[in-house]
């Protein structure tokens, strides 16, 4: 599915599709737009970070809708903001009552 969205030509966990900006803009109600996660690589990378299933779709999610708000991570300083930002939202997500 990437490679038929413009991204890269294998397989990614994460796609991210605007309602807010290009041809959808037009059409779009308040939605941000979709995000679409591949459940096998969020199973190999839950495995591999040995965290559980939940944590990984959530953290995938999180990564996702950063994206439907303008962020991205084509740069070092980007990608520090990004995670940056990730790990916060993982903490008041996780840790708070």
């Amino acid at each position: 599915m990437a490679g038929r969205y413009g991204r890269r030509h294998r397989a990614t966990d994460v796609l991210s599709f605007s309602q807010q900006e290009g041809e959808s803009a037009a059409f779009s109600s308040d939605a941000l737009g979709d995000v679409i996660i591949s459940i096998d690589s969020a199973e190999r990378q839950a495995k591999r970070r040995r965290v559980d299933l939940d944590s990984e779709l959530r953290d995938l999610l999180t990564h996702g809708i950063l994206h439907l708000l303008g962020m991205d991570h084509m740069n070092a300083t980007d990608r520090r903001a990004m995670r940056d930002l990730e790990g916060h939202l993982r903490w008041l997500i996780t840790d708070q009552p």
